[in-house]
């Protein structure tokens, strides 16, 4: 692995580029947008987390791009400083004299431009940080609720906000050369494999990630064999395919509540028990824990990472799996699913009974370091220097496992990965968990 060189001051910090505006707000309106979005977040929960910070910097050493700069400006809590900012002179319990004495400025349009780097470009929302921080303070829930006011004052990266506004209006972040639906089915044909579409009743709906429709097809004819072979009746619905929520990515919580919506109603449509979420984090934590609010009460079925799903059929006995025999094996962790979902030992049931040898990365489980991509920092061109940097002492660990497999279950971290192998020229490649359970069924 040979590293390349990343675009930086003569200070040593990496460049943040001009902020990506949307619509043709004055200054003035902009701040005021983020200032009533702020105010939105501000609950008791929200408050305490603001008040019991200590200041003491120890989530600095669990994230990684502090980690390859060393650069303070790159400190967890420091990337939530304007909504810290405006709820300590607005909304504290101190407020008065925050205001009086002029111990907090308000927050200013320069300011929320030069945060979009940090909220955005250096940020996965991994979580790394909250399981670290000594006052229990989740950090990256305070990161996604400042995303909010940034994406309300028209100040979230291009690239998130145009996926985002594809998909909450049609289903599909982007436009293809045909539809998804048609995608999958030819995936179908191609690997021989029935892909079930649009039954009107179902136990199990299906979605897939946008990233394997695209780039990894071989995963969604997994998913649809896997299925088959445990006799399950499942579907995936035409107007409910894509399990990323690119709302959530740019912050648009009304467009993330769009994007839900139209699984929700799919699975309501075809009376699901279960909707599995694919090989994909991000989906599982938007569907799993914030869909429910957003839908406005619990939802009627339950939400499972296929990962999840499978192991609970290896534990009942309908899932029976042959021996791989791959050699050593390195897991990558999916920060979404251990970190936010405690989705950490099925994935591990299943490598168990493959038979494969496992090898530990040196952060594994819980403490597991990021891809370098989530948090939608892979769609982010201008993010990509940083990436890099900070990633690399992930493929690092990998390297020295002494693996000569490496599995994820996560279709973004595989990308990741292979981004990152073409920019590297590293020599290892990320494969696919599902993909090896479907090899060896029994």
């Amino acid at each position: 692995m040979s590293a390349q060189s990343v675009n930086t001051t003569t200070a040593g910090r990496v460049r943040a580029m001009p902020a990506d505006l949307q619509g043709d707000l004055s200054n003035r309106a902009r701040v005021e947008r983020a200032m009533q979005s702020f105010a939105l977040e501000y609950g008791s929960l929200t408050a305490f987390r603001l008040e019991s910070c200590i200041h003491c910097g120890i989530c600095a050493d669990a994230c990684h791009y502090y980690i390859a700069t060393e650069d303070p400006q790159y400190t967890p809590i420091l990337k939530v400083e304007p909504f810290k900012q405006a709820y300590k002179r607005e909304s504290g319990p101190y407020a008065v004299f925050f205001k009086l004495f002029g111990l907090k400025r308000r927050v200013s349009a320069d300011e929320l431009e030069n945060w979009q780097h940090l909220l955005y470009d250096s940020c996965n929302m991994c979580g790394r940080c909250s399981l670290i921080c000594p006052m229990g303070i989740n950090i990256s829930e305070l990161i996604e609720q400042t995303r909010h006011a940034m994406f309300d004052a028209g100040l979230a990266p291009a690239e998130l906000y145009a996926k985002a506004k594809h998909q909450q209006h049609s289903g599909q972040p982007e436009a293809s050369k045909e539809p998804y639906r048609d995608m999958l089915l030819a995936i179908g044909r191609q690997y021989k494999v029935e892909i079930p579409m649009d039954k009107d009743q179902a136990e199990v709906m299906l979605c897939v990630p946008r990233t394997d429709i695209e780039h990894y097809p071989k995963s969604v004819a997994a998913l649809a064999r896997v299925m088959q072979h445990l006799g399950v009746s499942c579907t995936f619905r035409s107007d409910g395919l894509v399990a990323e929520n690119y709302g959530y990515y740019a912050g648009g919580r009304e467009w993330q509540r769009k994007i839900s919506m139209r699984l929700i109603n799919e699975a309501l449509a075809c009376h699901a028990k279960t909707l599995i979420v694919p090989e994909c984090g991000h989906a599982y934590t938007a569907l799993r824990w914030e869909a429910a609010e957003l839908y406005g009460k619990p939802l009627p079925f339950r939400v499972r990472h296929v990962t999840e799903y499978l192991a609970g059929q290896l534990q009942t006995g309908r899932l029976k799996l042959r021996k791989a025999g791959n050699g050593a094996v390195t897991f990558h962790d999916p920060c979404q699913l251990v970190r936010k979902g405690g989705v950490m030992d099925a994935p591990r049931q299943l490598m168990q009974a493959l038979g494969l040898d496992l090898h530990e990365l040196e952060n594994n489980k819980a403490f597991s370091f990021c891809c370098g991509g989530g948090g939608g920092v892979l769609d982010i061109q201008r993010a990509a220097p940083l990436r890099y940097r900070a990633m690399e002492s992930k493929l690092r660990e990998v390297d020295d496992s002494g693996a000569q497999t490496f599995l994820t279950s996560c279709s973004d971290c595989r990308a990741t990965f292979d981004d990152a192998k073409a920019h590297f020229n590293w020599e290892q490649t990320p494969h696919s968990l599902l993909e090896l359970v479907a090899d060896n069924l029994g």
